[in-house]
C-alpha cells in the first residue's frame, strides 16, 4: 500500500502521552523485509500509539532525480526507502540523502518529532535537525561487524551526545556503553511467546524440510560472519545420521564456503510467520555462534524463542546466552562440534522432560516485547519530561 503525505506530512495516532510527540522517524541501517528481529518488534508495537517512519538506507536506482517511497507496513507505519543515481560518491550521497531529509521536514515543526537511531551513519544527514526527542536504540556494536564504515565510531560518539535516553540491545552491550551516557538502559531480546507457542502443536512437516524420523537439529538466523560453518561441519560429520536445519539469508560471505555435506539443508531465508511451523519437528535448535568481535556483545533473539518452542538448546558460550539461559541450567553451553554432538545426544536420549520445560516457562512468563516496549515508553516520556523543564542556562 503506497502513501501519498497530506500538506504536513502526518497521519493521525493514538499517543496518549502529553510529553512525547506523535511521530517517531526511525533511522535504520537493516531493510524492513530482510530479517523479522528487534526493530519490527517494537516498531509494530509502537505504531499502535505513534506514527512511526522507518527510514532505510538508500537504493541506486533512480534514473536521474532522487526520490522517497513510501510502503504501509503496519498500523501508522510506513517504510521511506530513498532512491538515488547510480555513481555517486560518498560526498554526493551524503549531500543528497541530506537535501532529501530537508526537503521531506520542511513545514514540519521539530517538536511533532523524535528521532529513533538504529545507525549512527544516520547523523550525516540528519545532524542539523533538533527533534522533541532522540532515542539511540543500540541492539549491536555495529563498529566490529565486517565492512563497518571507518567513521562509524565518531559518528556513535556525536550521538550519544545528542541522545536524550539511550537503549542497549543486551546486558553485555550494557556494560561497555554505560559509562558513555547519563540515561541508559539495558534492554535484551525479547519474546512474542504466543506465536512461537504454536511449535508444540503443529505436526506436519513443512514440504521442503526433510521429513524424516532421524534426529533433526535445526537454526534460523542470519547466515554471516558471526556463523560457524566449521562447526556445523564438524557435527555434520560427526553424525551423518542427523539432519541439520539451515534457515535464513547468507550475507557477507561466500556461500561456497558453507559445508555441503548431504546431511546439511540450506532452506533459505523463511518469513516470521512461517518460523514455528519449521521448528515444530526438530529436535534440537542450535546456535552456532563464533566467539568473535562481531558476536562479542549479541543477544540472540533466537534463544527465548527456540525455548518458548520447546526445544532443548546448544549454544556457544556467548555472554548473553551463558547469562542467564546457561547459568539457569535452561540451555547447554559448548564450544566444540564433539561437545554439541554430547549435548544434543543427551537430550535426544532423556525422555522426561516435564520439569525442564515447566522452569523454561516460568523464566520467559514475565519476558515479552509488550512489556519491553511498555518499559521503554516511559523511559521516553520520563527524558521527554526532564527536557521540557531543563533550565536554560544563563
Amino acid at each position: 500500500m503506497q502513501l501519498t503525505l497530506g500538506s504536513n506530512g502526518n497521519s493521525q495516532s493514538n499517543n496518549k502521552s502529553n510529553q512525547l510527540p506523535e511521530n517517531i522517524i526511525v533511522f535504520s541501517h537493516l531493510r524492513w523485509d530482510f530479517v523479522f528481529q528487534r526493530p519490527q518488534h517494537l516498531l509494530t508495537r509502537l505504531s499502535q500509539n505513534f506514527n512511526i517512519y522507518y527510514i532505510e538506507e538508500p537504493i541506486f536506482d533512480a534514473a536521474d532525480q532522487e526520490y522517497y517511497t513510501f510502503t504501509k507496513r503496519d498500523k501508522n507505519l510506513w517504510v521511506m526507502v530513498p532512491h538515488l543515481p547510480e555513481g555517486l560518491s560518498h560526498d554526493e550521497h551524503i549531500n543528497t540523502l541530506r537535501t532529501m531529509f530537508d526537503r521531506y521536514m520542511e513545514n514540519k515543526q521539530a517538536f511533532d518529532y523524535a528521532f529513533w537511531y538504529y545507525t549512527p551513519m544516520a547523523l550525516e544527514f540528519t545532524s542539523k535537525h533538533s527533534p522533541a526527542l532522540t532515542i539511540y536504540d543500540c541492539m549491536d556494536e555495529l563498529s566490529l561487524f565486517d565492512f563497518a564504515p571507518p567513521q562509524l565510531k565518531a559518528l556513535e560518539k556525536e550521538l550519544l551526545s545528542k541522545a536524550d535516553v539511550v537503549f542497549t540491545g543486551g546486558q553485555s552491550l550494557y556494560e561497555a556503553k554505560k559509562d558513555q551516557h547519563h540515561n541508559i538502559y539495558p534492554f535484551p531480546s525479547s519474546i512474542d511467546r504466543k506465536h512461537f507457542l504454536k511449535a508444540r502443536e503443529y505436526k506436519t512437516c513443512p514440504p521442503d524440510q526433510i521429513n524424516s524420523t532421524q534426529p533433526k537439529l535445526g537454526f534460523y538466523g542470519v547466515l554471516d560472519e558471526r556463523f560457524d560453518a566449521e562447526l556445523i561441519r564438524g557435527i555434520a560429520d560427526a553424525r551423518p545420521d542427523w539432519q541439520i536445519i539451515l534457515i535464513g539469508p547468507v550475507v557477507k560471505i561466500d556461500p561456497a564456503t558453507l559445508p555441503k555435506n548431504k546431511n546439511i539443508h540450506y532452506l533459505g531465508p523463511k518469513s516470521y510467520q512461517e518460523l514455528p511451523t519449521y521448528m515444530a519437528t526438530w529436535d534440537i535448535a542450535l546456535i552456532p555462534f563464533m566467539l568473535n568481535d562481531s558476536t562479542r556483545f549479541i543477544s540472540p533473539t533466537k534463544t527465548p524463542e527456540y525455548l518458548a518452542a520447546g526445544l532443548p538448546v546448544v549454544s556457544t558460550a556467548i555472554r548473553d546466552v551463558v547469562n542467564p539461559y546457561g547459568k539457569n541450567s535452561l540451555v547447554h553451553i559448548a564450544g566444540t562440534a564433539e561437545e554439541f554432538v554430547a549435548a544434543a545426544e543427551k537430550e535426544l536420549n532423556t525422555t522426561a522432560k516435564e520439569g525442564w520445560q515447566m522452569k523454561v516457562d516460568t523464566f520467559l512468563a514475565s519476558n515479552s516485547w509488550d512489556k519491553t516496549c511498555e518499559n521503554m515508553t516511559k523511559l521516553m516520556e520520563k527524558a521527554a519530561e526532564k527536557k521540557i523543564y531543563m533550565p536554560i542556562a544563563q
